[in-house]
Order: C-alpha cells, then sequence, then structure tokens
C-alpha cells in the first residue's frame, strides 16, 4: 500500500511540475531579482508540486528536555546539533521531512536546520550574511531533484544542499555550514541526557509518518534528468560528503571505520531509514555516522544521496577504497 501512495504523490507533483523560467514565475516573485543568476538555463529548475511555502518552514521552535521526550522510537533519526556554550538540541526527521526548514536560535547564534528528503541531504546553515540575518523558507521548486529555499528578506533563491545563492540578490553568496549529524534518537539521547529536543509543531500532519514511502529503494530520483553517478554506484544510494569528496555508505559500513584523507569516519547500528517505511521508526538500518578530523573535532558532513553529489560535485572525488 505504500509504494502505491508513493506513486499517487509522484502523480500528483509531476502533474504541478512545470518547466518554465522569470516571465511565468514574477507573479509569484514580485521582489526576486532574476536578472541575476548562476544558473546556466532555467530549464533546470522545475516546481516539485507544492507551491512558495506549500511546505511551511518553521522559525523559533519549541524544545523539550530530552528526558520528557516520549513520542520518539530509539531508532528514529534526529539532526544533532552541539554548539558550545549551549545546550545540545536535537531536531527529529519526523518533523523536518513535513516542514524542510527550521529557523532557530542557538547560543545567540540563528542558524536554519535543512532536510531534503529528495536527495536525503541534513545541513544545517549560520544564518547570518554579513550584518543581515536571514530567515529561510522553502520555494517549491527543485534543481536536480534538491529543494530550493528562499530568504524571506530578499526572496534570493538558494540551493539547499550547497548552500548557495543561485538566483536573486544574494547570487554567489554561501552560507556557512555548521558541523551537524543526523544519528538515532537513542545515540542523541545517551549523549546528552541533559539536551533538549525541538517539540511536536503545532501544524496539522502525520508526525512520525513517510510519505515518501520506498523512495531510497528507487531506481530512479524524483524529477531528475542529471546523468547518474559513475562507478556503478545506484543514484540513491547514500555517500558521505566531505567537502567534494564522497564514501560510499556501503564502504563505510562494512569497515565500521575508516581513517582516510585527514579523517576519521565511523559508522555504528541504530539508525533507521527516514525515507523506506511508513513508520519512519521502522525504517531499514542505515546506522549512525560521525566524522571527525585527526584532533577528534567534529567535521562538517553530509549523508545524501550519490545522483545529488555527482549533480552538484561533478567533478568530485568518489572515495572507493581502491
Amino acid at each position: 500500500m505504500g509504494r502505491v501512495w508513493l506513486a499517487v504523490f509522484w502523480v500528483l507533483c509531476l502533474s504541478g511540475a512545470v518547466v518554465a523560467g522569470p516571465e511565468y514565475w514574477r507573479h509569484e516573485w514580485p521582489r526576486t531579482d532574476f536578472s541575476r543568476t548562476t544558473v546556466d538555463s532555467w530549464v533546470e529548475i522545475v516546481s516539485g508540486g507544492p507551491a512558495k511555502d506549500g511546505i511551511p518552514a518553521l522559525s523559533a521552535p519549541g524544545f523539550l528536555p530530552v528526558a520528557r521526550e516520549s513520542r520518539i522510537g530509539g531508532r528514529e533519526p534526529v539532526i544533532a546539533l552541539e554548539l558550545a556554550g549551549a545546550q545540545a538540541r536535537a531536531y527529529p526527521l519526523r518533523y523536518l521531512t513535513w516542514h524542510e526548514i527550521v529557523n532557530d536560535v542557538v547560543a545567540d547564534l540563528p542558524v536554519a536546520v535543512t532536510f531534503c528528503p529528495l536527495c536525503n541531504s541534513a545541513v544545517v546553515f549560520d544564518r547570518r550574511v554579513g550584518e543581515r540575518v536571514l530567515e529561510f523558507g522553502v520555494s517549491g521548486k527543485l534543481r536536480n531533484s534538491d529543494m530550493i529555499m528562499y530568504d524571506r528578506q530578499t526572496e534570493s533563491w538558494w540551493q539547499q544542499a550547497v548552500g548557495l545563492g543561485i538566483v536573486g540578490e544574494m547570487t554567489g553568496v554561501d552560507l556557512a555550514m555548521l558541523p551537524a549529524w543526523v544519528e538515532s534518537w537513542e545515540a542523541f539521547r545517551a549523549r546528552n541526557p541533559d539536551g533538549l529536543v525541538m517539540d511536536e509543531p503545532a501544524w496539522t500532519r502525520p508526525y512520525g509518518r513517510n510519505p515518501y514511502v520506498g523512495y531510497d529503494s528507487a531506481s530512479r530520483p524524483f524529477l531528475y534528468g542529471g546523468d547518474v553517478p559513475p562507478h556503478g554506484i545506484a543514484p540513491l544510494a547514500r555517500v558521505v560528503r566531505v567537502g567534494d569528496r564522497a564514501w560510499p555508505l556501503t564502504r563505510l559500513a562494512a569497515a565500521g571505520e575508516i581513517a582516510e584523507d585527514g579523517l576519521h569516519l565511523t559508522w555504528r547500528s541504530g539508525a533507521a531509514s527516514a525515507l523506506d517505511s511508513a513508520a519512519i521508526g521502522q525504517g531499514r538500518e542505515v546506522g549512525d555516522i560521525r566524522v571527525f578530523d585527526q584532533d577528534g573535532r567534529d567535521v562538517v558532513h553530509d549523508v545524501m544521496f550519490a545522483f545529488a553529489f555527482h549533480a552538484f560535485w561533478p567533478d568530485g572525488r568518489w572515495m572507493l577504497g581502491d
């Protein structure tokens, strides 16, 4: 039944997927400066179905002490953010699957916690650009099956997987990425018994359910027309991206630990895929992944689908270990 539901979802989205350009978009985006862009061709950008803010980003979320949270299963994935001078915070994917962006402030630092289900990219950004603090929303547009965010101050468009302004006043601006990682709720609460977890938003959504049932077992990404990855790697296989390098998750999971290229990568069982079964907590095993430098400090990384790495880093290095 889940795969049937997914097929219906894709058909509905495809019916609203319009390949267009600035002339078509200006009625919805009158403040966006379409004369400034890094996009080679407007056909790269398509509608994913929902309109602007059709997927509602969150701002100023509520939090609970870890000890008071009883709704989240131990294997459910959360985005962990542990900043100096602040209580550790967990942002459950059961919420981010439905909202995709959370605008928050942690230890006086404005952050955007983001998750794009279609390319499995979970990245946390510093929301400051010079003296400005931006607030982000979901545009409803996709490029290479990755969410295009927008900022409410200039209505510029940003590529979520890379944190780059691609259309508008902020074109060419890079958002700083912060060390964060996806891990199981059990791993987070065991390490941070005095930490905080994002509370359930006040929206009517089936939180804990996955609207993309079976997606990470599909043969082809949704609304993606680019090249498949090299080396026989499946498009929806997960890779651990650090900069312009990608380690296949299968390699890391088989080894448990990899010390290579100045990094220490680790894998431990215990975390479910958020894009497999109807109930997120029952998803197939993908494991907890951490990445450290040679001094044991957390390193900015992303566990994303291989097709997205290849699309945004076409000249990237595939760390195959042979």
